[in-house]
């Protein structure tokens, strides 16, 4: 069963992708039923699984001649935004710091993001250091959100006040943000031949992609890619940790650690970018400059790269350097403040998954393998820039969802056999929700740990 509204939604990525409207031809899904929310949450996390995948039977065909069907499970690929691992006698971390959430303040409700450390030290300076949720929400309570947001994102904070969706359309970032593309692609100059040797069983193979980037969207994007046969290096600095995070998207990816602050760390990492294919990097809009790497310094280390950047409030207007992540931006365009209301509840009711981190990865996934394909037929590189707030502006613009049945529960038989041996243990995936005829969506090695491999290409 295809709903409409996937289908109308994956050709709309797809045309923003520039892709040959012919694959679609090729192209259903399955599965009745979809995630409660009042927002079309599973036609997102389909029509973006959907988009990826044609891009990869769009890179097959055109090296191959015809197209090979695609088939996304709206089922799975619901299931797959909330998380595919299921450890076998033990647990991933809880995602969230303890200071972590939503707080009632004296005119609203404002999120306090803390989970890397620096991030709670700043909420903490401005709220007090105090170590439990009770006494932070006594100081919020205190505040106006609006300053509190404001004063706690210039300390060097993440925060974010609660916005109905009309007021985010009116605010200046959501203005700028209504006027950007969804996904906004520039071909660049060209570079020295990369000879490529795309088979149809392993489409990516032998393609380098060099990862920047952490939770989520961009980690999905690159766990994508290494599903299809990709070298994913993936690259954090030596301080970082996301123990939540890593054994759900480091599955097929070497990590290892760099510091671009030091001299020897940077040679290194010039080294890896000048033999890379593909950069995908989440740093904020102006943070690569300041490192010394803006995309013409990237261009001449590496002609003909697929650069792909991420952004979370957007690539114009006041905010476009503002830190954010997906709950933070589920509170400011207005989708928590919807929630409440559809909910009848008294708090922010966020969506039912992380939908906008996991559709903008996939949204990236997709624009990376167009921009293989295009430098195979042109030489072309390509920049890309892919926000979380307009990812939102999306599914905000495809209305409020009818009352829906809700999909069957998850059952063993959802899992894929194989066992897989992760650093922290056995663990099985459940089955992947999309399936390319003679192209399987599968992964070389298990997920690991971060800083466990060295930074070099295979």
């Amino acid at each position: 069963m295809m709903s409409d509204l996937t289908a109308r939604l994956t050709a709309s990525l797809w045309d923003a992708l520039d892709g040959d409207p012919a694959v679609l031809h090729g192209l259903r899904f399955s599965s009745a039923g979809a995630l409660p929310s009042t927002f079309f949450v599973t036609d997102l996390a389909s029509a973006s699984i959907a988009a990826a995948g044609t891009a990869i039977a769009e890179l097959i065909g055109t090296q191959h001649g015809g197209f090979p069907s695609v088939h996304v499970d709206r089922r799975l690929a619901s299931f797959w935004f909330a998380s595919s691992l299921r450890p076998i006698g033990w647990s991933v971390p809880g995602p969230w710091d303890p200071i972590a959430g939503d707080y009632r303040t004296a005119d609203g409700w404002i999120r306090l993001h803390t989970n890397a450390p620096s991030h709670r030290d700043a909420a903490l300076r401005v709220l007090g250091r105090h170590d439990d949720k009770a006494a932070v929400a006594l100081t919020v309570a205190r505040w106006r959100m609006l300053d509190l947001e404001t004063t706690i994102v210039a300390e060097g904070g993440c925060a974010a006040a609660m916005r109905s969706i009309d007021a985010w359309r009116v605010d200046p970032q959501g203005r700028a943000v209504s006027t950007e593309p969804l996904l906004h692609v520039v071909a660049t100059e060209r570079g020295a031949d990369a000879h490529w040797r795309i088979t149809s069983a392993r489409p990516l193979a032998g393609i380098r992609v060099l990862d920047l980037t952490r939770v989520l969207a961009g980690p999905v994007a690159s766990r994508f890619l290494a599903g299809y046969g990709a070298d994913v290096l993936r690259i954090d600095p030596p301080w970082w940790s996301e123990p939540g995070v890593v054994p759900e998207v480091t599955l097929g990816k070497r990590c290892a650690r760099l510091d671009l602050h030091s001299a020897a760390d940077r040679t290194r990492f010039e080294a890896l970018l000048i033999d890379a294919d593909v950069l995908l990097h989440g740093y904020r809009a102006d943070a690569l400059e300041r490192l010394g790497y803006d995309a013409p310094m990237r261009a001449r280390l590496r002609p003909g790269l697929i650069d792909v950047a991420l952004n979370a409030y957007g690539w114009s207007g006041p905010l476009r350097s503002r830190r954010g992540f997906d709950s933070l931006l589920q509170m400011s365009t207005g989708i928590a403040n919807a929630g409440m209301h559809w909910q009848h509840a008294d708090r922010p009711v966020p969506l039912p998954v992380q939908a906008l981190d996991h559709a903008t990865g996939y949204l990236m996934a997709a624009a990376a393998v167009r921009g293989i394909t295009r430098r195979l037929t042109t030489t072309h590189g390509a920049t890309v820039r892919a926000s979380l707030a307009r990812t939102a502006q999306l599914l905000i613009d495809q209305g409020t969802a009818p009352p829906t049945p809700a999909f069957a529960t998850e059952t063993a038989a959802d899992r894929a056999p194989a066992i897989e041996a992760t650093a922290w243990g056995a663990a099985q995936r459940l089955i992947t929700p999309l399936t390319i005829h003679g192209a399987p969506l599968r992964w070389d090695s298990p997920a690991t740990d971060l800083g466990s491999a060295e930074p070099q290409w295979r």
